[in-house]
């Protein structure tokens, strides 16, 4: 071999490792994807019998997946709330989807109701007063900025404005669901690809907040995917929230394989969870008991997934995991530490998940009674899992007809049997834990 060709040879090598070095101390890209409305079982790889979700079947292969996550919250715009900011309900504030009651404002908004100018300005000041909440609180977009990151908003967002949650691209202009942005996943996916080529061209790490209002009613599926389940159940607003289910789960395929066809899947994490839960009731369409804006479960559970490929290595998780430590996570992961109000923990560390042995959450009225003092006024349940029990312990303002319950998650999945006569002191025992943790 010629000395040009030696030399030739050592350069190219020392250009290889120096691309290579700057890859690996590069910032991860970070993808969070969030599902809307959807029971924790409704998952082919959580043993659904009918719903086809082979997508995030991959995906969960593909990811350290926590089989018993939870989120904090089981109403959409808190637990939203939660999952950019990392912090329970009663920290940020935003504990409820709308402002206070004021007649001819919350209950019409958006539905074609009779309104007064008097009480649109009214919810709009409180809706203003809950993007401050958020603003106050700090949320991951802004954090990364220190990175360097772009962050890019889609799908629901609450707080008016995408930048007031301190991204510095995206969708929604301010409408209470999300406006433009809700377009994402039932109209186009053309926003997010368009954006992950603007930050490889500004060679920016990015993150996108991929939240569609999918599976979330309404249940419009295409005819094709409907036509798949129609005969599979015994009800047709069953089929349509399945059939809803599948083409979100294709939404996600459709995402992921973006991002591996750009080369971008060592250095991308992927998250994924979902907001609330949901249980369709096959009357009436809309969500059952003991799902959306429970105390149970079914309101509650969701799975949790973290796709690494160049540093987390897959496995099914049955630990317990939480929407609070999903920031703290992707902030360790991006070279930044969680903030003081950060009480979750970094999913990433064996340790410190395998050390947590219990949960908290809490559950407030779908409206604010008192912005100013959202934990005394609204408050329905506060809960902990320790284990395999979950204790819910009612608020006697808001709900003075409920009684303490007492759950084994193991043997009673589906919360039917309450334990709390029967043992009491398991019940004094959580109950102490749960005002440790916090007290309103």
């Amino acid at each position: 071999m010629g000395r040009s060709m030696i030399a030739r040879f050592l350069l190219l090598a020392l250009f290889s490792a120096a691309t290579l070095l700057r890859a690996a101390d590069s910032p991860p890209n970070i993808v969070m994807i969030i599902s809307d409305d959807q029971l924790w079982s409704d998952y082919g790889f959580m043993g659904h019998p009918t719903v086809q979700t082979p997508n995030l079947d991959r995906l969960a292969g593909e990811s350290l997946t926590f089989k018993r996550g939870y989120v904090t919250s089981s109403l959409c715009c808190p637990s939203l709330a939660t999952i950019i900011t990392g912090q329970y309900p009663h920290q940020h504030l935003v504990t409820s989807n709308d402002p206070p009651i004021v007649s001819g404002a919350a209950k019409g908004k958006g539905k074609g109701k009779k309104k007064s100018p008097e009480a649109d300005a009214a919810f709009e000041a409180g809706r203003e007063k809950m993007s401050q909440f958020l603003e106050a609180a700090g949320t991951l977009p802004e954090q990364l900025k220190a990175k360097g990151y772009l962050s890019l908003q889609t799908g629901k967002w609450w707080q008016k404005h995408y930048s007031r949650g301190g991204f510095t691209h995206g969708m929604t202009e301010g409408g209470r669901h999300g406006d433009k942005g809700l377009d994402i996943g039932r109209k186009t996916m053309q926003p997010i690809y368009d954006f992950i080529g603007e930050a490889k061209k500004q060679e920016k790490p990015f993150f996108v907040w991929y939240a569609p209002m999918m599976p979330h009613d309404p249940h419009t599926p295409p005819d094709r995917l409907l036509a798949k389940y129609k005969d599979k159940v015994p009800s047709l607003h069953v089929a349509k929230y399945y059939a809803m289910i599948e083409w979100f789960d294709e939404t996600c395929g459709e995402l992921v394989k973006h991002i591996d066809d750009q080369g971008l899947k060592e250095n991308t994490i992927i998250v994924y969870v979902t907001d609330n839960g949901w249980i369709t009731n096959p009357q009436t369409g809309r969500y059952a008991d003991k799902s959306k804006q429970s105390q149970y479960d079914g309101g509650l559970r969701t799975p949790i997934m973290i796709r690494w490929p160049s540093k987390v290595q897959p496995r099914m998780h049955e630990s317990l995991a939480q929407s609070i430590d999903l920031a703290p996570t992707l902030l360790k992961a991006a070279g930044l530490a969680p903030t003081a109000k950060m009480p979750g923990i970094n999913l990433l560390d064996d340790k410190a998940v395998t050390a947590r042995t219990a949960i908290y959450g809490e559950c407030f009225t779908h409206n604010y009674v008192n912005m100013t003092q959202p934990a005394q006024s609204s408050l329905k349940w506060r809960w902990i899992i320790d284990g395999h029990e979950k204790l819910i312990l009612p608020n006697i303002i808001n709900q003075p007809q409920d009684v303490p319950e007492l759950y084994d998650l193991r043997a009673d999945p589906t919360e039917e049997k309450n334990l709390a006569k029967d043992r009491a002191d398991a019940v004094t025992r959580l109950a102490e834990k749960i005002d440790a943790w916090w007290t309103p």
